[in-house]
Parts: structure tokens; sequence; C-alpha cells
């Protein structure tokens, strides 16, 4: 996986639900549902993520998806790139250059880890840091140029050369969705081709605007490669130009720029029927979507005929278009679901225990759907799920999550066969099995989980573990890359935890 592209990169990410304070003099409490989540998903793997109920698997998706507000840590998307994009908050941070990196020179420090722990204790010098964060992955090098009222003139005239490129694009993007819907449908109504002549006709208008628009960003790009070039040679510039970034900080979207992204990042809901709006019909449902995002208009026969191209890709037949959901088995409901996920052709989808509900001979139906469809659309799950058993089956690699933390990440294989944190090989001890193993016994997770608002201290699944020392119970755990691609944060992992056990107990004998 290391050779794909990343599609997200989560970085130190935290979310807290705030509980009801009992008086007005009482300390605000959280629930601790995310803490120091770092994860990168790649374009074309499922990535499967476990756990028992209320470790956060379903709170991280809905947090990546924007659906929760992250309390902190930051979600770059790279599905789109800055260069394409052009949110509001790129345009917002070129303007505040000279005065973000006025205000970081007066405290004289250097982009660093010493900064970065600072800044966790301080608030303000907090946001120092943040925003000039933001200006190097944005700018990169051109942060240290002497004249940054230069630098923020050609950035502003690129930025918005792309935003006008970027909106065209879309609208062709759009345009060639509706005009391939219609040509690919065989004997067309007299109607239906008159609308395709329209539609090639508004097509062949747009790419003309649009290969304008590039040239003049093509302009205004080379511009700033110039300026790149007057003050590559400045001390610093090089080490500091690598951490520019394109990826999409979703958190500082707007809610119009969210809403655009909406397309490429879908969920698909764990309960197939409180998911549905009972009152649509399978055809309103799949299409709300589509209309909403001005893709079609409301009731033509174009949006029609693409709904029935996606209900045939998901195995839906096309008389259920004017069906209720409630007609509809669980199975079948589930299909509906991904229609509807799918329809806008997203990049990225979170599947939500979106089999849990359903009999086990229904979830390897929809599992086979998802599997297919992937490969056909070219897709990215993540798959949330606390059976080992589904997740083992549909994922590249997994992710194992306890009280809001990543305990274990690695390969689905690797992962089956070579454990790392105890509390994995717990949840695996846990898979029923019908193979006859001699001296195999199920053996559920010892003890209960603690409270996510008050968590124990260090390791937070001391109080649960069989390995767990007077250091376990003290020190948090570091998240570390063990062995090529197998991430752990444990003391003492289960390939030598034993040995280091015995020698630390035999010492405090």
């Amino acid at each position: 996986m290391e050779n794909k592209k990343v599609l997200l990169r989560i970085e130190d990410l935290t979310h807290y639900f705030p509980l009801k304070k009992p008086h007005i003099f009482a300390e605000q409490r959280y629930v601790r549902a995310n803490e120091g989540i770092n994860l990168n998903i790649y374009q074309g793997e499922t990535f499967g993520l476990v756990g028992e109920s209320g470790c956060g698997k379903s709170t991280l998706g809905r947090v990546i998806l924007q659906l929760y507000t992250q309390t902190g840590g930051t979600i770059l998307y790279y599905g789109k790139t800055l260069e394409e994009f052009k949110p509001k908050y790129v345009k917002k941070t070129i303007k505040a250059l000279p005065g973000i990196m006025a205000k970081y020179k007066e405290l004289g420090w250097e982009l660093g880890e010493i900064a970065m722990e600072k800044a966790k204790k301080d608030k303000g010098l907090r946001k120092v840091v943040e925003r000039y964060a933001d200006a190097v992955r944005i700018a990169g090098g051109l942060v240290l140029a002497d004249n940054l009222d230069e630098v923020t003139k050609v950035l502003l005239e690129e930025y918005d050369a792309g935003s006008v490129h970027f909106e065209i694009a879309q609208a062709v993007d759009d345009l060639t969705m509706k005009r391939d819907t219609l040509d690919h449908k065989e004997d067309k109504t007299a109607e239906e081709k008159e609308l395709l002549a329209k539609y090639n006709k508004e097509l062949a208008e747009l790419t003309v605007k649009l290969e304008k628009a590039k040239a003049v960003l093509d302009d205004k790009w080379a511009a700033l490669q110039e300026l790149r070039a007057k003050y590559s040679d400045r001390e610093g510039f090089a080490e500091v130009d690598k951490l520019q970034d394109e990826g999409i900080d979703l958190a500082k979207l707007t809610k119009e720029e969210m809403r655009i992204l909406r397309k490429e990042l879908q969920v698909i809901f764990q309960d197939p029927y409180s998911s549905l709006n009972p009152r649509l019909t399978v055809g309103q449902l799949i299409s709300e979507a589509l209309t909403a995002h001005n893709i079609f208009k409301r009731g033509t026969k174009v949006l029609e005929n693409y709904v029935l191209e996606v209900m045939d890709r998901c195995g839906l037949q096309k008389y259920m278009i004017h069906r209720y959901p409630h007609q509809f088995s669980g199975g079948q409901r589930q299909r509906i679901g991904i229609a509807r996920a799918l329809s806008v052709m997203p990049q990225f989808v979170v599947c939500d225990e979106a089999v849990s509900a359903l009999d086990v001979s229904i979830q390897s139906q929809v599992i086979n759907l998802l599997m297919d469809l992937k490969e056909k659309e070219n897709l990215t799950y993540l798959f949330i799920s606390h059976d080992l058993s589904a997740v083992k089956f549909i994922s590249d690699r997994i992710g194992v999550m306890y009280l809001g933390n990543m305990v274990e990440l690695t390969s689905s294989d690797k992962i089956f066969k070579d454990p790392l944190h105890p509390y994995t090989e717990a949840l695996m001890k846990a898979i029923p099995t019908t193979e006859d193993e001699p001296g195999k016994e199920l053996v559920s997770v010892e003890g209960d989980i603690p409270s996510p608002i008050n968590p124990p201290s260090g390791c937070k699944f001391h109080t649960r573990c069989k390995y767990a020392t007077d250091k376990c119970k003290q020190v948090e755990p570091e998240w570390r890359e063990l062995k090529p691609g197998h991430f752990v944060a444990c003391h003492y992992p289960l390939d030598k935890g034993e040995e280091i056990v015995q020698e630390t107990k035999g010492a405090s004998a």
C-alpha cells in the first residue's frame, strides 16, 4: 500500500462529546470518543476498522465525513487538490500571509516538535502554530520570502484563475454525465435525440471556455513558478518547501464547499430501514442526491434512465423503482442504501456497520456486491464492523480501536497471523469458528470497558490486560511501526511481550 496514492491523511485526530454541566461552576466533562488517531487511507483500498461497541469506530467515520466537527487534529483529503478545488480558507490564508509570518517571527520559533509541544499547552500559541502550518502547506518555501506582499499578489492571482477553471470543469463533468447517460441508451426517442444534441452543443461551448480558463491558469502558474525560482536559493527554503501539501483540510471548508465534496465522500448506514425515508420511492431515494447537487433536473427522463442504470449495477430490478422501502427485505433495502450512496459517483465510502443488521446469508451477498462495485468503480472503503470475520474477508488493511485510540494497524493477513496487541489477541480468541481445533476454546474479552469520560491512565487497556505491569498503568504507550507496515501502541507487544513481562515482574520481585 505504501506505493499507492494517499486519499485521506488523518493526523492527531481528536473528537470529544461535551456533557451537560450539573451546574455553572462545575468543570466541563467530555466523552473522549477519538484521541490521537493517525492514519493514512490509500486510494482503492478497503480499510477495515474493528473493536467492541463504544470504541469510537462509527464516530471516526462520521468525523472523517465532517458529519461531526472534529475537536482537534487534521483530516487532509487528496481526491481533489488545493490546486483544483481552491477552497476559501486558502484565499484567507494567502491574504493574511504577511501578518502570519510577522507574528511567527516575533516569537522567534522554528517549526518543529518543540513548538508543537509548547502549543499543546497554550491555546494562543497553538493558534499561531496552526496558522503557520496552514501557510506552509499552501505557500511552501515562499513563506520565507523577503517581499511577502509580492508573494501574496502572485498567489492570489493564481488562486482566482484556478477558481474560475474549477467552476467550469465541474459544469463540464456534470454535463458529461448527463450526455453519457443518454448516449449509452439504445432505442432513443425523438425527444431524447434532441436532448442529446442539445447536451453535445452545450458541452462543446463549455469545453472552449474551459480551454481559455486553462490558458489563463497556466500563465498564472508559470508566474508563480518564476517567483519560486527567485527565492529557491534562500536558506531553509528547500526544507520548508517539502512541507507544502496539496491536501484539502476538510475541517476548514465552508458548508457549501463541504456540500460540493459530499459527492465524493459518501456513507452507507447500519440500519437499512431507518436510514431510508419511508415516504419516498426507491427512484426518489436514489435521485435525491443527484437533484440536490444539480446533476440532473427532477422529473426528467434522463434522470430516470440514470437511476435505472445505478439500480442495475446494485442488483435491483427495474420494476422496483416505484416501490417503497417497507416493501423490501433487509438485504434489498441495504442495496437501495448502497445505490443511493454510489449514485453520485463518490471516491470514498464509509460503510458503517453496513452488514451487521442482516442475516449471515444476506451479509455475504452484500459484501460480495460491495467488493464487485469497488473494482468496477475504483472505490475506496472505510469498512466499520465489530465482526472480525467479515472485516478479514473484505479488507486490505485492518485497524483495531479501543476506547477511542487506535491500538494496532497492519494488513489483513498479518493481523490474523501475527497480532501484536493483547487486545487484538483477545478479540481473535472471541471469534466463533466451525473448525474443530484441539484445545481451542471460545474466550470472551475479560472485564468491562472503562468509562470514556474518565479513561484509565497510561495504557487504557491495562485494566483488562493479563500482561499489564506498573509501567502500563502509568505511561501511555507510543504509536510505533514495530515491523514494516505493522503499527502498534503497546509497551509489551506479543511477539516478545511474555519475555519482557516476565523479566519486569522478576526484577520487581
